[in-house]
């Protein structure tokens, strides 16, 4: 260090100080260490003995490793696409007809080619992610919240906030769509084949829960509004049928034109009656006197006859109170049929246009329930989750071949770098800097008062064990 400072000029020095340092000498190169591959090939040869049982070592790490890790089964149900029950979702099935694939012998270049464009226009409309609604539906907070809450998975995960359970259930279940089928695949993955298959069944059926949920389709509202019209005209139904009903109770008005016939006629039959009575007492007065029990009897019969004729008519009867029958009559007069007939029928057509406004909402809201369950997307499973059989984690060929790699260049490197830092020139600054950090960091840890306890407990560890190995 203290010639190397000797030899190099100040930074930002003047030019009129450059006579200062024309005495000195120039530095020499510093030696670089060169390893050429004859020299690498000779290295690796000398130590090939300690590359087999490092490489050894390592395999026996790796293969430790891979049966400490605990076994994985995946579980996967498979979800038919979406019925196209419209224009729209026919639409989103033309991505799958636009194959360009040269398969299927001539003559269908202009049908793949119509395909095709019309597979285009479906993607520049948006409308090729019919599978995609599945997919953003079971990826809904909704949907895992409610699979975490049913397995417990807070506590299986040990996550202190539910989103982080969230992302590890994200992390261990995959759902995707096939391009060309659109087939929607659910795979869970997890220590218990069990528990993998009933989380993905778990899915599925959240899936049909949500989506009967959230409809927002036409039918849907239609079905709603119409549902909410029938419940206030079946209110104003059963108000307008009390009504009626206590108003004919009332008044006696079963059925007014029929009455009115009928009172008509039972009048005419009275007059009549009251004519031939009255010709007949005028015939009896000719013969007998006054005091004579025929005529005091046909006399008492006129008067009666009067009275029938007078009541049926409505004789007294005002506009008034015409409406409105009294206690000592048992039907309506003549007179006051056409009075209460303007009620009646009013009473009557509010009736019968609420029972046919209700008849046909009825009808409507029936076959907007129809409409809509058969608009909402339904998920028709084509592949339930078993329990699987077969783990599916770890690799553990892969993780020993991957380790017996790794072990094998770790040792090759470790033997190269050794060479290559003992050849190298101590004077380098590059070398001085890694001395400098590396006896620091020693210093602070190996070295350190803590570093020392705790090689003498593992030296001491050592001793007892050897000592009890050795009685033993």
């Amino acid at each position: 260090m203290d010639g190397s400072n000797e030899v190099l000029a100040p930074l930002g020095s003047e030019p009129g100080l450059e006579s200062e340092y024309d005495g000195l000498r120039q530095p020499e190169a510093l030696p670089q260490a060169v390893m050429q591959s004859i020299d690498m090939a000779w290295l690796l040869w000398a130590k090939r003995r300690f590359i087999a049982r490092f490489t050894a070592a390592g395999v026996v790490v790796f293969v430790l490793i891979a049966f400490l890790i605990p076994k994985r089964y995946t579980a996967t149900a498979h979800l038919m696409p979406p019925s196209f029950n419209n224009m729209s979702e026919l639409m989103m099935s033309l991505p799958g007809l636009s194959s360009d694939s040269g398969e299927g012998g001539g003559g269908g270049g202009a049908a793949s080619k119509t395909s095709g464009l019309m597979g285009l226009a479906s993607q520049l409309l948006g409308l090729n992610s019919s599978g995609q609604l599945f997919v953003g539906v079971l990826q809904s907070r909704t949907v895992e919240d409610d699979v975490i809450n049913r397995f417990g998975l807070m506590k299986r995960y040990s996550a202190r906030y539910v989103e982080d359970a969230r992302k590890q259930l994200e992390s261990v279940t995959e759902i995707k769509v096939d391009d060309r089928t659109g087939i929607l695949s659910i795979s869970v993955e997890d220590k218990d084949p069990k528990l993998a298959a009933a989380m993905a069944d778990a899915y599925v059926e959240n899936l049909s829960k949500v989506l009967s949920t959230v409809n927002i389709s036409s039918a849907h509202r239609e079905r709603i509004f119409i549902e909410k019209r029938r419940a206030e005209i079946k209110k104003d139904l059963d108000d307008s049928a009390k009504e009626f009903s206590e108003f004919s109770s009332q008044n006696a008005a079963i059925d007014l034109p029929e009455q009115a016939k009928a009172m008509v006629q039972a009048g005419a039959d009275l007059q009549a009656q009251l004519i031939g009575a009255q010709s007949m007492l005028i015939g009896l007065r000719q013969i007998y006197t006054d005091n004579n029990p025929r005529v005091r009897q046909m006399v008492a019969q006129v008067a009666e006859l009067e009275r029938q004729v007078n009541k049926v008519g409505g004789k007294g009867v005002t506009p008034a109170n015409g409406s409105l029958l009294s206690s000592d009559e048992l039907y309506p007069s003549v007179r006051q049929l056409p009075l209460l007939g303007v009620r009646y029928l009013d009473l009557y057509r509010r009736t019968k246009i609420d029972e046919a406004v209700y008849e046909l909402l009825t009808k409507q809201y029936e076959i907007a329930t129809l409409e809509e369950a058969r608009d909402v997307p339904s998920a028709q499973v084509l592949d339930p989750p078993v329990v699987p059989q077969k783990k599916t984690s770890p690799p553990r060929t892969w993780i020993v071949l991957g380790g017996m790699c790794f072990s094998f260049f770790a040792g090759v490197v470790g033997i190269i770098g050794e060479a290559y830092w003992k050849r190298t020139d101590p004077r380098l600054p590059w070398k001085l800097f890694a001395n400098e950090v590396f006896l620091t960091c020693k210093a602070k840890t190996w070295d350190s008062t803590a570093g020392l306890r705790i090689r003498g407990m593992i030296n001491k560890w050592k001793n007892n064990s050897f000592r009890i190995a050795k009685r033993s």
